[in-house]
């Protein structure tokens, strides 16, 4: 049921962290994966350990998407799973934020994730099958505070209603939307936390599970999700962050 043979897979954001992850994880489950980010080292070398395709792609670039979503179809003839895992954040108070750094972040976080979507759903329409998984975050349902992250929240609040929105507008048509809402995960933007021991002590104390989650810990939803494991299931997004959002 978990299995994901014969499918094709797009990643985005996959040269590190939670996306590097996520395209072996579904590699090892059978699926055809076409890895994308903008550092091409980084991706051959994901290529290299478990045979995805490598696309160079600044998904806020609108022809390198159109370029990614070609050579996908082109390569394989189908797209069955996107993972949409590119994003950023900004730890700025809120009243010193610049609004180009807002704007960044909205427009990488939100406007290309949804152009992503929006190309990769054409094919998935006219295949009448599909399932898209956005990386949302704990963020995007409740305040990041103290952290200040006004522009990230705000993006990924949007990522959770824009996949009810997706999902109602195509499940009639094959194509199911759902997101994932990690906690505090090690990964390039959650680094610094992970260098600052106060700020891991105030993960602990106010965790119910007490740590970070462990890289392996968005393995079985994401597989959930990806797989027909999840065919009744659409317009959700599931947490895993220890608890943190039950407090």
């Amino acid at each position: 049921m978990f299995r994901l043979d014969g499918r094709v897979a797009i990643v985005t954001g996959a040269s590190s962290g939670l996306g590097y992850r996520f395209a072996r994880v579904l590699a090892a489950a059978g699926a055809q994966v076409v890895a994308a980010a903008r550092r091409p080292d980084r991706l051959e070398a994901l290529a290299e350990e478990c045979g995805a395709v490598a696309v160079r792609c600044d998904v806020t670039e609108a022809s390198d998407v159109e370029r990614l979503v070609a050579t996908t179809i082109e390569r394989f003839g189908r797209v069955d799973v996107l993972v949409n895992n590119a994003g950023m954040t900004a730890a700025i108070p809120a009243e010193d934020e610049p609004l180009d750094t807002f704007r960044a972040v909205v427009d990488l976080n939100v406007t290309a994730l949804f152009h992503v979507t929006q190309l990769v759903a054409r094919q998935m329409l006219t295949q009448g099958s599909g399932s898209v998984i956005n990386i949302a975050s704990v963020a995007g349902l409740v305040a990041a505070s103290p952290l200040k992250q006004a522009s990230y929240t705000a993006s990924k609040g949007a990522v959770v209603n824009l996949t009810r929105e997706l999902a109602v507008q195509w499940a009639r048509r094959g194509v199911r939307v759902n997101a994932i809402g990690p906690g505090f995960f090690p990964s390039e933007i959650t680094q610094v936390m992970l260098d600052d021991e106060r700020t891991m002590a105030w993960v602990a104390s106010n965790a119910p599970i007490p740590r970070f989650g462990l890289e392996h810990e968005l393995d079985g939803v994401l597989l959930f999700l990806a797989s027909d494991a999840s065919s009744y299931c659409t317009g959700q997004t599931i947490v895993v962050d220890g608890g943190w959002t039950a407090r």
